[in-house]
């Protein structure tokens, strides 16, 4: 997995000194739930590759999460506009003990698209995620919210996002529902559930990008989802409290190209 961060300001010529495409690489290690619903966490390790700090090609590229790597194409009066990818991870039954005899959720790569406005720091969006790849139908979410945006000196961001999420019933299937088939294979002894579509969270986030020396820089995010109705409701959830944090560091150049 590949993680690219847009973290910085626009308004920067896209070459470095140097000449070429400026680019910052690095690393990133964070938590995140085993499981959407689970009270356990798994330790991740990611590389990070993407367009450098303060370039127009890096405020271009934005990135919200695996499942949300934006591309803004359009931009006109405030309003901005663009397609998106990203993966959505498995789900093995083997990730707890609640899961299993309920069989494994299939990962899949993700499109969709977004749009929002930019009305002073304030950025409202809505975005909308689709699974395309892997033999379960995951079906789509539709996430709408703010972002609000600070600089706090020089090369110093922080962007705070908060929102909710709707997910359809091919989605809340996928992940919430249990079928009588797995009731009965379920070791836990899960009740059959039929979750229906519906505001399956809300979740806030904060992400920040910190100049530490030259050409270096850390980088930080975390969000906070609660699950709600439906999805909270599920046999299948061992918690309606969801973190996921990282931090990275990445180191700018000039590509060359």
């Amino acid at each position: 997995m590949v993680l690219i961060f847009g973290l910085g300001s626009a308004g920067a010529a896209l070459a470095g000194d140097g000449g070429g495409l400026k680019l910052q690489a690095g690393g990133l290690v964070g938590v995140t739930p085993k499981y959407e619903g689970s009270k356990d966490y798994e330790v991740f390790g990611a590389p990070i590759l993407a367009p450098a700090n303060g370039t127009d090609m890096e405020d271009r590229i934005q990135f919200r999460g695996p499942d949300d790597l934006r591309l803004r194409v359009l931009e006109f009066n405030g309003f901005q506009a663009g397609p998106l990818a990203g993966y959505r991870f498995e789900r093995d039954q083997s990730d707890s003990e609640r899961l299993r005899g309920l069989g494994d959720v299939d990962g899949s790569f993700v499109i969709g698209g977004y749009a929002a406005y930019r009305a002073g720091p304030f950025l409202p969006f809505v975005s909308y995620h689709y699974g395309v790849s892997g033999d379960d139908d995951t079906g789509g979410v539709l996430r709408f919210g703010t972002e609000l945006k600070g600089a706090f000196g020089p090369g110093l961001t922080v962007t705070a996002k908060a929102g909710a999420s709707y997910a359809d019933d091919d989605y809340m299937d996928a992940y919430f529902t249990v079928t009588p088939a797995q009731s009965a294979a379920s070791k836990a002894g899960l009740a059959a559930y039929d979750a229906e579509s519906g505001i399956k969270d809300v979740f806030f986030g904060l992400s920040g990008d910190i100049p530490i020396a030259d050409s270096w820089s850390l980088k930080w995010m975390g969000t906070y989802t609660r699950l709600l109705d439906e999805a909270a409701d599920s046999p299948i959830v061992e918690s309606e409290n969801q973190f996921f944090g990282g931090v990275g560091l990445t180191y700018s150049f000039n590509s060359g190209f």
